[in-house]
């Protein structure tokens, strides 16, 4: 439970506000300092994600994707816009949604809203997004912001769509990191938000090849 390792609510904000404020608005800075890994992790996440776009009477649209905790547009640019006809990003630095509209390129015309907001104070749209992709952000969340937005997300869902959630999972309980202000859960703890959440997991993976001095990495599927 975050509630154990938050001893204060605003200040885990602020203090993840702060931090992001000085990270470089590059793929490293997005990355902390793995910008070599982004290739492997944008391949792993496009084959995860082409299972749900494929044939089928259930399938997942491709009209409209939301990228949360976007950054500058590293998973918008390699993984959303190539498969969605629109692409909306929302993150809380508006240095990185500034930076993302040069680093996007031509394509970047195909992102209708740069939304500049915290997860815990995020709405999107009901039944607007084929795909929520949540991916290194919901350590910034407590458990009930948590479950609170990802209830929120599941309005935003349009029919078939799916959340998918890509993060750092810890081996037991909750870790905080007072560097980035941000907890790393474990899996039965994550499982158990996103059942809270009235949300039903549809596929988990773990990540492969990724650094072995790094947190194992799971992909989860949602609707």
């Amino acid at each position: 439970m975050t509630s154990e390792v938050v001893e204060n609510e605003f200040e885990f904000y602020s203090k993840a506000e702060k931090y992001w404020k000085d990270v470089p608005a590059t793929v490293d800075g997005m990355l902390g300092g793995y910008g070599h890994i982004s290739s492997i992790d944008i391949n792993s996440s496009r084959k995860f994600l082409q299972r749900f776009l494929r044939d089928g009477p259930n399938r997942t649209g491709t009209t409209r994707a939301l990228d949360c905790g976007a950054g500058i547009g590293r998973i918008t640019k390699r993984l959303l816009l190539p498969l969605f006809k629109t692409v909306d990003m929302v993150d809380v630095t508006e240095d990185f949604l500034t930076k993302a509209k040069s680093y996007l390129g031509e394509e970047g015309r195909r992102v209708r809203n740069y939304f500049c907001c915290g997860l815990q104070d995020f709405s999107p749209e009901p039944n607007s997004y084929d795909v929520i992709w949540i991916q290194w952000v919901i350590g910034h969340l407590t458990d009930n912001h948590l479950s609170d937005f990802l209830k929120r997300c599941r309005a935003g869902l349009r029919p078939n769509g799916i959340v998918v959630i890509k993060d750092n999972m810890a081996q037991e309980g909750v870790i905080m990191d007072d560097v980035d202000s941000s907890v790393c859960r474990d899996l039965d703890v994550v499982r158990r938000i996103i059942r809270r959440a009235g949300l039903h997991l549809l596929a988990e993976e773990r990540q492969e090849n990724f650094p072995d001095e790094i947190y194992h990495v799971y992909t989860f599927a949602m609707r």
